[in-house]
């Protein structure tokens, strides 16, 4: 077990260099998300509205990192503040209908890099690849006691 460890971890460490998403190289003239930007959006487009200090629990940030990524996508008009709808006295950060169509646009590109990156993979092999991250990443949530990301619920042991 020891070496698949080590492997797991080798594989790990390379995939996080390796950028999927658009960057500076491959954005041409679309217009991308930054990667804070992707996730911020993302995680309210899943969840619904959140407060800034529920962005920072979900994402293990401390609040004012929290308050400069927000600041960044509602200055863009990708986010908007509005009155707590379970009627909270916080006022929460809302997706809006611009953002969630920059987080389609790059969420398709993202999809057609990997689209050819695994072209060759069986939809039974992208299936399983794809549960055993989720199960990496649910099982990483728990650990380090983050909000977990919402998913459904094919998360064995969930």
């Amino acid at each position: 077990m020891h070496d698949s460890l080590r492997d797991l971890e080798r594989e790990l460490m390379l995939l996080a260099r390796h950028h999927i998403a658009p960057n500076a190289a491959r954005r041409g003239r679309t217009r991308h998300l930054d990667r804070s930007a992707y996730l911020l959006l993302s995680r309210l487009e899943a969840q619904g509205p959140m407060t800034i200090g529920q962005l920072a629990e979900a994402f293990s940030l401390d609040v004012s990192t929290v308050n400069r990524q927000t600041a960044a996508v509602l200055q863009a008009g990708l986010a908007e503040r509005i009155p707590d709808p379970d009627g909270g006295l916080a006022r929460k950060l809302s997706i809006t209908p611009e953002g969630a169509r920059r987080v389609a646009d790059d969420r398709a590109f993202v999809i057609g890099e990997l689209s050819g990156l695994v072209s060759t993979w069986s939809e039974d092999e992208l299936r399983l690849f794809a549960s055993m991250l989720e199960r990496l990443n649910a099982s990483i949530e728990a650990k380090d006691g983050q909000r977990p990301w919402p998913r459904s619920a094919s998360v064995p042991g969930r």
